[in-house]
Parts: C-alpha cells; sequence; structure tokens
C-alpha cells in the first residue's frame, strides 16, 4: 500500500506577490489538497523571513482550518523554546475545539530565525536546554495532567492534540523515542543525519499513551510537471532562489550570476540541501519517493514543492497526487 502524503507549506511570499496574496494561495492549496487526497498540511514559523508569511502559525492555521473542511492541519513546527508551553497549549487547545480531529502539534527546538531575530523574541542560546521539559509541560496541560499545580491550560485541558517532534539531528531522535512521539525529519533541506536519526528512533522508542509504535515522516522536496525538461527548469530556478536567499545579503543575483555561484563551494553547500529531491514528470516524481521512502524507512512522506512560480507550484502537487492517489487513513 502506498504511504500517505502530506504538504508543508512554507507560506512562500512569490515575487510581485504581498502577503495577502501568499495566504490566499495557502487557503487554495488547503482546499484542493483537501480535494486531492493528501492527509495533513503542515506551516513552519520562521521569523524575520521576507519571504515566508508563517510567522504567526497558529493564526494561519485557524484562518486556513476556517476554509477547509476534512484535512488535518498543523505546525511543522513550533519553535517552542519561543513560547511558554502554557501559551501554546492555550493556542492548539483552541484549534481543537474549534476543529476537532483536525489539528497537530509539531515541535522544533531550533530559534527559526537568526541571532539579531532571537533576541528580539527574548530568546537566549540556552532556551532550548529546556526543550524536553518544555515538551512534558505541554503535553501535560494538553492531556489534563498539568505538571504545574494548580494551572490548567483553557481552552487546551483534556485535547490530547497530538505531538509530533521535528528535527533534523539524533538530538530530536532520542527525544522522540524516548517520549514515544512520532518523529518528523527535515529531510527537505538537512539530509545529513537521516539514515542514522531514523534507525536510531526506531531502535529506542518506548511506547506512549499516544503512539504504541514508531511513527516516522519524512520531508523531501517535489517538482512534477508535464515534462522532465519543464520539472527540471523549475527545480533550478528554485535553486537559484536558494542563492539569493541564503548568499544575497540585500542584493540580487542575475541568472548567469547564481549559476556561477552555485557551482562554489558555498553554493554547493545549498545544492546539498536539496539532496532528497523528486523533480520529473508524475511517474518520475512517483517512483523517486517510492525509492525514498524506503531509504528513510518512513511511514508517511511530507512534500515541499519547491516550484518558485505558483501554478507550477500547484500543478506539482496536484500531479502528484494523480499520480500516487488517494491512501486510506
Amino acid at each position: 500500500m502506498a504511504l500517505p502524503l502530506s504538504i508543508l507549506d512554507l507560506a512562500h511570499i512569490g515575487e510581485g506577490e504581498t502577503v495577502r496574496d501568499s495566504l490566499n494561495a495557502s487557503v487554495t492549496l488547503a482546499q484542493r489538497a483537501e480535494e486531492w487526497g493528501y492527509r495533513r498540511i503542515w506551516y513552519a514559523e520562521h521569523h524575520n523571513m521576507p519571504t515566508i508569511a508563517s510567522s504567526a502559525t497558529s493564526v494561519l492555521i485557524a484562518h486556513v482550518a476556517a476554509h477547509t473542511s476534512t484535512i488535518r492541519l498543523g505546525a511543522g513546527g513550533i519553535m517552542l523554546p519561543n513560547h511558554s508551553p502554557l501559551t501554546i497549549a492555550e493556542q492548539f487547545g483552541t484549534l481543537e475545539s474549534l476543529h476537532p480531529g483536525r489539528i497537530d502539534l509539531g515541535l522544533g527546538r531550533a530559534p527559526g530565525s537568526d541571532q539579531k531575530t532571537m533576541r528580539a523574541l527574548r530568546r537566549t542560546p540556552s532556551s532550548a536546554d529546556g526543550f524536553p521539559q518544555d515538551v512534558l509541560e505541554l503535553q501535560g496541560y494538553l492531556t489534563g495532567q498539568s505538571r504545574i499545580p494548580g494551572v490548567d491550560a483553557t481552552p487546551g485541558k483534556g485535547t490530547d492534540v497530538p505531538l509530533y517532534i521535528l528535527g533534523s539531528s539524533l538530538f530530536g531522535a532520542q527525544l522522540a523515542a524516548a517520549l514515544g512521539l512520532p518523529y518528523a525529519f527535515a529531510s527537505h533541506f538537512a539530509p545529513n543525519a537521516l539514515e542514522e536519526a531514523v534507525t536510531l528512533y526506531r531502535r529506542e522508542f518506548k511506547p506512549s499513551a499516544q503512539l504504541d509504535r514508531p511513527y516516522v515522516i519524512a520531508g523531501v522536496n517535489v517538482i512534477a510537471a508535464d515534462t522532465t525538461q519543464e520539472a527540471q527548469e523549475q527545480f533550478l530556478s528554485a535553486k537559484r532562489k536558494r542563492v539569493a536567499l541564503f548568499l544575497g545579503r540585500d542584493r540580487t543575483f542575475t541568472p548567469e550570476e547564481a549559476d556561477m555561484i552555485l557551482e562554489s563551494p558555498a553554493g554547493q553547500q545549498i545544492v546539498h540541501m536539496t539532496k532528497y529531491s523528486a523533480v520529473g514528470t508524475a511517474a518520475e516524481v512517483e517512483d523517486y519517493l517510492d525509492r525514498f521512502a524506503a531509504h528513510a524507512q518512513a511511514d508517511e512522506l511530507i512534500v515541499v514543492s519547491a516550484a518558485p512560480d505558483r501554478k507550477a507550484w500547484l500543478r506539482s502537487l496536484e500531479l502528484l497526487a494523480e499520480v500516487h492517489g488517494p491512501v486510506p487513513a
């Protein structure tokens, strides 16, 4: 049986678009993805990034949920050290109360930003040290078993919003295994530790009230198009956009300049971030995903459409859904 397919929507603000355009596109994608049979859509918490509109993650989830009916929606993820566990419990408890059975809460410990933005968030480099304890405190609020006497999350208490640990290193794998939680690996941009982390997670997993066996979600980039050439052109354009994002420093590059940078050591690091990318026709993409799922020991794939063109972005996910087909829940 084919694995479930889900989507990570980065709420990208395209060239010439406004934030409103981006958010409207996220609603459109969710409505279509619901029709196409995708299992869930997640949105990531990023700050001070001019091309990403998902910084207020729970607000975006609420908006999309109000315009859809059945698809699961969630955070992939909330960077928990940026917040108090009680606040996140209240936010996602509210979401679950409004949209029962449809809300996920993925948790990460990275800042989702640079050092200056981290300070603006009132976060210190040591904030991540308490991540395991923060996860347990948050879980207590959501399950109605608060670890802080006399403090409950309202809304939140007893909603049992499912938690997922996100990671790109062995730390997240160990924590997810110890707590008996699903593990989502960010292989769509941090491929290095995928095999080792998943193996460790599966080996050390301890069953919990939420989960009785290991469950791995692996991230992968996808660009499907009507022709292989068209998909490859979109992929090259996506890599050029990454050059501007990571190395631009307030300047723009011509396509020729971006291509030269991609050949440099710094550019090769950007290329390596896209190691796990399915690019081609729908059939070629599906074949790649089958092989990637086995490589990643995945129970579910969460795909990121890297196509920078808005129409190609939607078309990519539509083509994949057509060839993959719906997977029973």
